[in-house]
């Protein structure tokens, strides 16, 4: 299992920090309770560090270029499909497809579209529940505005979630960025909005779950 690199320091951080608390236990704990107690604590802490792992895992995937369609940024589960006005860089009309990742989805984060990034924005804010209506204003988040070659845009926001406290994103302004591409990475619980023309054909309903890079989640009218 091949393993991101934003998981490098947590990974061994918490693998430090279970091995102390264990030593601890053997340290303290009376002889006669010693073997029980140790056997079932190290389960329970390599079982914590194995979830750790297990959340940074990056999973290899076939990439896809199709430039009618948009695809999911990450794994999840649709929460939201409506037209919304855009009023931080866009200001306009679009329609909004935001994605639930709960802590057992896969966190990376995958460009929707391919293009040319015209705009993008860090906003530190609040740790509202990911799935909460304001959390796209006011939680943490990053705002990223691709222009496609065909001129239209898409926007996309990482946002922080109740347990996310981080967000990663590895473009900037007048990068050329392709379709299904790592961007960034969200860690433990968050959503992404896309917000795409209105015009857009909708392909995902609300409760559908969604495969980061393989799931089309709109297409663009010609």
């Amino acid at each position: 299992m091949k393993i991101n690199k934003e998981g490098y320091k947590i990974i061994a951080t918490s693998g430090l920090i279970c091995l102390a608390l264990w030593c601890m236990i053997y340290y303290f704990q009376s002889h006669e309770s010693k073997v029980s107690l140790l056997i079932t604590s190290a389960a329970i802490l390599f079982s914590f560090w194995l979830f750790i792992v297990a959340f940074f895992r990056e999973p290899r995937r076939v990439k896809i270029h199709d430039p009618e369609l948009i695809f999911s940024p990450c794994d999840g589960r649709v929460v939201v499909t409506e037209v919304v006005y855009e009023d931080e860089y866009m200001k306009q009309d679009m329609l909004q497809i935001s994605i639930f990742m709960s802590v057992t989805n896969i966190h990376m984060n995958w460009s929707p579209v391919g293009g040319e990034v015209e705009y993008y924005k860090y906003h530190p804010g609040r740790f509202l529940i990911a799935w909460h209506p304001k959390s796209s204003t006011e939680n943490e988040r990053t705002t990223t505005v691709v222009k496609l070659d065909d001129n239209n845009h898409v926007l996309f926001r990482q946002v922080a979630g109740l347990i996310a406290r981080r967000i990663v994103s590895y473009i900037k302004v007048g990068d050329k960025v392709k379709q299904n591409d790592v961007f960034g990475f969200i860690k433990f619980g968050s959503r992404i909005d896309v917000l795409v023309p209105k015009d857009c054909e909708l392909l995902v309903e609300i409760g559908d779950p969604v495969v980061g890079s393989q799931t089309p989640i709109a297409r663009l009218r010609k």
